[in-house]
């Protein structure tokens, strides 16, 4: 018996006629595709995926659709638009496919991992590393994370929303591995203004209005800590449609559509994690830092350094910044600034710079003899640590001193306190559902008062290499593994903002790996 055509003229061949005629090669694709499919579903959690299964039959054995009818047609205008909706079909299913399970890119936008990652690097980041996730909102356009270009508006769908679910990697999450995660405060954003996050935003806006208003801030100020923070959150909230223009629409993403970051992991799930003077500790002994950390110095010279001197050193130029001497006339931001050279001993006569430094870069600027000192920024001289992670907790943690916090591990059960609970309430309520109460002194989760939670996800500590340019872990708090997108594995490209577009190429920097340094 001869085999069935594409073209499908044996249209009365039978259902068991089709399978016995068609080839084994196609017989072949069928099973791995329909196994596929099933396999698919049985993950996922969802029966109906494995009903692609009929349209492979179809496809390849039975035949009783022609899927290539357009292939037939003499009039050549139809076969070439066809051909291509047809190769641009497939292009968008494999690039979605590929984009979702197997890898994907990831520009480096900000300084927070400097040096060892650089702004403008370009990111191979694998899937496979750490396991694939099922998307969570499947129906999205490819290769755009939840704004499409152009058109402003939503790049996915929030129906269907599916459970968070991820097949076995290559491995686990390591410390110090380099990794891209969705950032976990980017569940609400203000559109225009994505950076504070939405929370912190709140908290801006409320306490610049509490400040306005003496009877109003002396009012919140004999609140409880934790009140008070919910109250002046509040009044932020309530603030932020009058500052829509600039804050622009307040929107909510699901998790795979926050927004990717890459940061370094320095805590595992079920650690205790403290910094003291920026060194981190780890269940009470302390770790080595990246070889490229980077802190914050003011620079004390004789004579003023040129941009070009800072640039070959190895600070970008956005990150250069040159603090003039002030003599107190200037209001604002400036006031502080005679202060600051008096806590530095720098005379009005001094240049002072302030600029982030790893070990070796600093040791090279104290060799300079036009250098009067170098001094590690501790946040108070130009009042640059901001609020930490997290607001609620009356204990005054500083980004070079902070903790011991203990990292939730999956299945542990941990003792809660109203001490406690400002820590670990948005893994309670926000990544894990629940519904979270404070009565008096009592705690009660979905209704039933309790003094213990058991955590149902791993949980990580991320920070960034330029550990004093950075907003990581320490302002907002832990990444819950359905959030860990993948390992960046090596540089495919490296382009330099600060150079010319004829030799912007960082040529030392291509297929560069990432890993453990």
């Amino acid at each position: 018996m001869t085999e069935l055509s594409s073209s499908n003229n044996n249209t009365k061949l039978s259902f068991t006629e089709r399978v016995k005629v068609s080839s084994t090669i196609d017989k072949v694709k069928f099973a791995a595709c329909a196994i596929s499919c099933v396999l698919l579903s049985i993950w996922m959690g969802h029966w109906w995926i494995a009903l692609f299964g009929l349209f492979f039959l179809d496809l390849y054995v039975t035949k009783y659709v022609n899927w290539g009818k357009w292939k037939e047609s003499e009039n050549p205008i139809i076969k070439f638009i066809a051909g291509w909706v047809d190769a641009i079909v497939f292009a968008l299913v494999a690039v979605y496919l590929i984009h979702i399970y197997f890898f994907q890119h990831y520009k480096i936008p900000s300084s927070s991992m400097e040096k060892s990652l650089l702004v403008g690097d370009y990111l191979f980041v694998s899937k496979l590393s750490y396991g694939p996730r099922a998307p969570m909102t499947p129906l999205s356009f490819p290769l755009v994370q939840n704004t499409l270009p152009f058109l402003n508006t939503k790049s996915y769908l929030e129906t269907p929303a599916w459970k968070y679910r991820r097949l076995k990697g290559f491995g686990n999450v390591e410390r110090y591995d380099v990794v891209v995660f969705n950032f976990p405060a980017g569940d609400t954003v203000c559109r225009g203004m994505e950076n504070p996050d939405y929370y912190s935003i709140c908290y801006q806006l409320g306490m610049q209005h509490v400040l306005s208003d003496s009877s109003l801030f002396e009012r919140i100020n004999r609140m409880p800590w934790a009140k008070r923070v919910d109250s002046i959150s509040a009044i932020g909230r309530r603030l932020i449609p009058a500052n829509k223009g600039r804050l622009g629409d307040v929107v909510w993403r699901p998790v795979d559509r926050r927004e990717n970051y890459v940061k370094r992991c320095i805590g595992l799930p079920g650690e205790t994690l403290e910094i003291k003077d920026g060194n981190v500790f780890i269940n009470g002994d302390a770790i080595a830092n990246p070889k490229n950390t980077e802190f914050n110095y003011f620079v004390v010279t004789k004579v003023p350094f040129s941009q070009q001197y800072f640039s070959q050193l190895g600070v970008s130029l956005d990150d250069q910044r040159y603090i003039p001497y002030n003599d107190g006339s200037m209001g604002g931001d400036m006031a502080y600034i005679p202060a600051a050279f008096n806590r530095l001993g720098a005379a009005s006569s001094d240049y002072v710079f302030f600029l982030p430094l790893t070990a070796e870069m600093k040791a090279k600027l104290e060799a300079n003899t036009d250098v009067k000192k170098v001094v590690k920024d501790d946040g108070k001289i130009l009042h640059s640590e901001g609020d930490l992670y997290p607001l609620k907790s009356e204990i005054r943690w500083t980004r070079d001193n902070y903790g011991p916090i203990y990292i939730p591990k999956k299945g542990e059960t941990l003792k809660l306190t109203l001490e406690n609970l400002p820590i670990y309430e948005r893994c309670i309520v926000a990544y894990e559902g629940n519904k979270l109460r404070v009565e008096g002194n009592d705690i009660y989760i979905n209704d039933a008062k309790v003094d213990t939670y058991t955590f149902n996800m791993d949980y990580y500590w991320m920070m960034g290499d330029n550990r004093h340019n950075s907003a990581d872990s320490r302002y907002w708090g832990f990444v819950p593994e359905d959030h860990v997108v993948g390992k960046p594995l090596f540089l495919w490209m490296s382009l330099d903002k600060d150079q010319p577009w004829y030799k912007c190429l960082r040529t030392d920097r291509l297929l560069m790996s990432v890993g453990h340094e």
